[in-house]
C-alpha cells in the first residue's frame, strides 16, 4: 500500500506557517488605528478611506523591494533591520509627491519557513511603520520549496498613501534659479549593493565582520545601516508650500533621480564637496577605481533625498531640516552636471 504523502512531504510546512503567522500578528497589531477595519489573518486588509480633513484626497500608491542587500542579513544572521529598511523606503518614495503614509504590506518568500526569521523581519517592518504612522495592513508569506537556497528568501513591500490634491508636490513650478538642499543619508541606503558587494568581498577580500577603521565599523554593519526615513524631517514642511520638488536619491543614484521631477527646458548642476561624504564611498571608489560618474549613478553619495526650492525659502528649509546647499537649477535639458 502506498504511503499517503503530505504536503509537509513536498516541503510545505502548514505548522511552521502558522507559527509564523502567530508572532507576526502582533506586530502587526501594534501598528493598527482608528482606520484599521480587518485583523490580520482576513482575506483583505480593509482600512477607512473617508478623509473629511481634506477636500480632494489623492491616493499615491507604491511598490519595491530590498534587493540583495538580503545577501547581508543572510550571511550577518541579522533580519531585523531589512524589514525596516523596506518600509522607509517605500516612505519616501510617495513622499517626494507629498503623500503621508496610511498603510503598508508586505510579501516574504522562501524555500523552507523558519519563523523565528520570518518574525525577525517582521518586527522590523512594524517597528518602521509605527515611527512612520502607518499601519501594517496585511501581508502574504509564501514557503516554496527548491525554489530558494536554503536560509534565503525575498522580500517585496507595497505601501499608499495620501495627499489633498492642492498639496501635491509634482516639480511643475521649478525654475533655473531654484536652490537644491541635500539631506544628508546614514549609508547606501537600499541600493547599490550587487557593485557594493563585489567591492568588498571580490576586490577587497573582507569579509563581513572585517573591521576597518576608515569606517569605524565592520563591513558589515556598515552595509546594513538602515535606509532611513525622511517623513519626520520633511513633514512638517509639506503644507507650507516651500517645497517644489523632492527626490528620493535611490537606484540610479543623483544623475536618475533628479531629472524625474524635472519640468522641459531645465537642468540642475551638483557641487560635489558641498556636504560631508561618508567615508564608505570614497573607501568604495578607491577600492575599485570606481569613475566619478559611475558612482553618482550607483550610489547616494551620502545624500539621501533633494529638496528643490525658490532661493528665498531655502533658509526656512535649512532651519528646520539639517541639510546642504549642494546645487543650483540652470537652463537645460532635463540633465545633471556633476562639478566635481
Amino acid at each position: 500500500m502506498t504511503k499517503p504523502i503530505s504536503y509537509a512531504d513536498a516541503g510545505v510546512s502548514i505548522d511552521n506557517a502558522n507559527r509564523a503567522v502567530a508572532k507576526i500578528r502582533e506586530y502587526a497589531k501594534s501598528t493598527f488605528n482608528e482606520r484599521t477595519l480587518t485583523e490580520i489573518g482576513s482575506f483583505g486588509g480593509m482600512f477607512s478611506g473617508a478623509f473629511p480633513e481634506m477636500a480632494d484626497p489623492i491616493l499615491v500608491a507604491s511598490a519595491d523591494g530590498v534587493g540583495t542587500k538580503l545577501k547581508l542579513a543572510f550571511e550577518t544572521g541579522i533580519h531585523n533591520t531589512v524589514g525596516a529598511d523596506l518600509v522607509n523606503h517605500c516612505v519616501n518614495d510617495i513622499l517626494v509627491q507629498g503623500a503621508r503614509p496610511l498603510f503598508f504590506l508586505d510579501y516574504f518568500a522562501t524555500g523552507k519557513l523558519e519563523p523565528d526569521v520570518t518574525a525577525a523581519v517582521v518586527e522590523g517592518m512594524a517597528r518602521a511603520c509605527k515611527e512612520n504612522g502607518c499601519v501594517l495592513l496585511g501581508g502574504e508569506t509564501a514557503e516554496m520549496p527548491d525554489f530558494y537556497p536554503p536560509g534565503e528568501y525575498d522580500l517585496a513591500g507595497f505601501i499608499v498613501g495620501v495627499v489633498d490634491k492642492a498639496k501635491v508636490i509634482d516639480g511643475k513650478s521649478i525654475e533655473p534659479g531654484d536652490v537644491v538642499l541635500g539631506i544628508p543619508s546614514n549609508g547606501l541606503q537600499t541600493n547599490g549593493y550587487s557593485l557594493a558587494r563585489k567591492l568588498f568581498f571580490e576586490v577587497g577580500g573582507y569579509t563581513a565582520d572585517s573591521y576597518l577603521d576608515e569606517l569605524g565599523m565592520t563591513v558589515g554593519d556598515a552595509l546594513l545601516a538602515t535606509h532611513q526615513s525622511f517623513l519626520p524631517q520633511i513633514g512638517p514642511l509639506l503644507d507650507s508650500g516651500v517645497i517644489k520638488g523632492l527626490a528620493h536619491i535611490t537606484g540610479g543614484g543623483f544623475l536618475e533621480n533628479i531629472p524625474r521631477i524635472l519640468p522641459e527646458g531645465v537642468g540642475v548642476e551638483i557641487n560635489r564637496g558641498t556636504w560631508p561624504e561618508i567615508p564608505i564611498f570614497g573607501l568604495m571608489q578607491k577600492l575599485g577605481n570606481v569613475s566619478d560618474h559611475e558612482m553618482f549613478r550607483t550610489f547616494n553619495m551620502g545624500i539621501g533625498m533633494v529638496v528643490i526650492c525658490s532661493e528665498g525659502d531655502a533658509k526656512q528649509i535649512q532651519d528646520s531640516v539639517a541639510c546642504h546647499k549642494i546645487g543650483r537649477l540652470l537652463s537645460g535639458d532635463k540633465k545633471v552636471q556633476l562639478d566635481l
